[in-house]
């Protein structure tokens, strides 16, 4: 039985998606106990600029996954 996909492209896949979870993970925190007082860590290059890239690069790793099609040559050992 032929699949659309082949076992690398869900490995890709598992890793752009394994990217998005470490991004998120990334942006969390910086919240203060106290809602009178401002937590400046909240604006740090870990949550503004890193955490977003990251998720950026996952997307497009799942993008990649989607849209790669493997050799021919790999393909015709089914026929």
């Amino acid at each position: 039985m032929k699949t659309t996909f082949s076992k690398k492209n869900y490995f890709v896949m598992l890793a752009g998606l394994l990217l998005i979870c470490l991004g998120y993970l990334l942006m969390v925190g910086g919240g203060s106990n106290n809602d009178a007082v401002f937590n400046p860590e909240i604006f740090s290059f870990r949550r503004i600029t890193l955490a977003p890239m990251v998720c950026l690069a996952g997307f497009v790793t799942i993008i990649f996954a989607i849209m790669w099609q493997p050799k021919s040559s790999e393909n015709t050992s089914e026929k």
